[in-house]
């Protein structure tokens, strides 16, 4: 089996007691796109082909993975539900052709066993409150498949949430925005605020008994961009006991290639490194805590990710980059999985 590639002994001792658990991998959604739902290659070098593979996930450190089942905001109503339906097929289809690499997992003590047992525990996290169609009934059917949370909305509004990247029609969550959120808490759904808009943040954080994440995002107050989170909302995490994964996608960690994205792209695109992502890990610690934050780096999801972060393999570097700056093997390992394990037990 392929061993992690970090050097740094706080680095290496962090990942014996808690491998790397991301909060968001569109490997699904990539695979639709480039391979037509194959589950072939996963064992070879897809390096070109995409940012996911076994090997380099194993170079990386990654133990436990929350794979996302997405359907695109164009897509509506049953359609959206049928995208979702697929890539749950897809990321079972995985599982069972690589059942010495991968476990299915729902619980803390599932991932728990995959680490006693060397495999990756697969989650499942549907992205986009959209994919059920309005449907309580749809999200219940939903968790029984597996589906351990949901973000409550994706690039759009919802009918009854709104959007960080959207116009505002709903101030946050309508009366049903708030249902969906009480269902979940009484489904075992981790509510997911990633792509909301903050007022929508804001809302959830008030309705929810349980701790929500957020499975790939950043920091507003270092890098401007609406998908980031602002820091009344971080210092919120602490009395709710939630996590900040944060996102490795350069539109959110840099704020000159944010500006470039946003502009006409006619120079080139400016550089971003792995020193990008540390400053957003680091912002988090010291306004959320160290219990409150984790990894979630979005994987698939974007063209193109900071220099020396461009695959799973990256965790690596960034976990090596920490320990240089002093982050300790404690430190660390909430960073890797602590923290999200514990929110897994917290909402059983």
């Amino acid at each position: 089996m392929t061993a992690p590639a970090v050097t740094h002994p706080a680095a290496r001792a962090a990942l014996r007691r808690a491998p790397v658990f991301d909060g968001h991998n569109d490997l699904a959604w990539e695979t639709r796109l480039r391979r037509d739902y194959s589950v072939e290659g996963l064992d070879g070098d897809l390096t070109g082909r995409g940012h996911t593979d076994i090997a380099r996930l194993r170079r990386g450190g990654v133990g436990a993975q929350f794979w996302s089942v997405f359907a695109p905001c164009d897509e509506r109503g049953a359609d959206a539900v049928t995208y979702t339906l697929e890539q749950i097929d897809f990321v079972r289809r995985m599982i069972e052709r690589h059942p010495e690499t991968f476990a299915p997992a729902w619980s803390g003590d599932d991932v728990r066993r995959a680490w006693e047992q060397g495999r990756i525990a697969s989650l499942l996290g549907a992205e986009g409150g959209h994919s059920i169609d309005g449907s309580l009934a749809v999200l219940r059917q939903l968790a029984a498949l597996g589906v351990r949370y949901m973000t409550l909305t994706h690039n759009e509004n919802t009918a009854w949430a709104d959007s960080a990247t959207d116009e505002p029609v709903h101030d946050g969550l309508t009366a049903f925005g708030r249902d969906v959120v009480r269902e979940m808490n009484t489904l075992g759904m981790l509510v997911d605020l990633s792509h909301v808009a903050a007022t929508t943040m804001r809302d959830a954080l008030e309705v929810t008994a349980a701790p929500v994440i957020f499975s790939h995002s950043g920091c507003r107050a270092v890098t401007d961009h609406p998908r980031n989170v602002p820091d009344d909302v971080l210092q919120q995490l602490s009395g709710n006991g939630g996590v900040l994964m944060l996102a490795f996608v350069p539109t959110f960690v840099s704020s000159d290639f944010h500006r470039w994205w946003e502009g006409d792209r006619a120079d080139a695109a400016p550089v971003v490194g792995v020193e990008e992502v540390v400053a957003h890990v680091e912002h988090a610690r010291e306004v959320a805590g160290i219990e409150h934050i984790g990894l979630g780096g979005d994987y698939d999801g974007f063209a193109t990710f900071p220099q020396r972060l461009e695959d799973v393999s990256g965790y690596a570097v960034l976990l090596d980059a920490l320990a240089e700056r002093g982050w300790s093997t404690d430190e660390l390992a909430h960073l890797t999985g602590e923290n999200i394990l514990r929110v897994l037990d917290a909402v059983p």
